[in-house]
């Protein structure tokens, strides 16, 4: 599976992006793509999933209210959509794809990994 994760930018607090992942190779029908971000410094985090039939969300509690994370089957790709950007929110951006199914917020339980999308947010 190959993943290429895009759509990071500069942006002022109190705007928004739209992260994308597509995905390529093997039939994701089964698995769970996930986002993660990485701030300088820190440990990366879980931030949101979803199963690749769009029948299951989870998003990291203190960002639920801000993203909206979704998938387009036809164009094999998921969105991450962030509203109200704070600048704590500056990190690289991760997608990620998990064959296990469970453990959603664990880096380790995730197989595939995309080259991450710088997202900063400028105070």
């Amino acid at each position: 599976v190959q993943l290429q994760a895009s759509g990071g930018g500069l942006v002022q607090a109190g705007g928004y992006l739209r992260l994308s992942c597509t995905a390529s190779g093997r039939t994701l029908s089964s698995y769970v793509m996930g986002w993660f971000r990485q701030a300088p410094g820190k440990e990366r985090e879980f931030v949101a999933a979803i199963t690749w039939a769009g029948t299951g969300t989870w998003y990291a509690d203190p960002e639920k209210a801000r993203l909206t994370i979704s998938r387009d089957n036809a164009k094999n790709t998921v969105d991450l959509q962030m509203n109200s950007l704070k600048f704590e929110d500056t990190a690289v951006y991760y997608c990620a794809v998990s064959t296990r199914g469970y453990g959603l917020d664990k880096v380790y339980n995730y197989d595939y990994w995309g080259q991450g999308t710088q997202v900063t947010v400028s105070s």
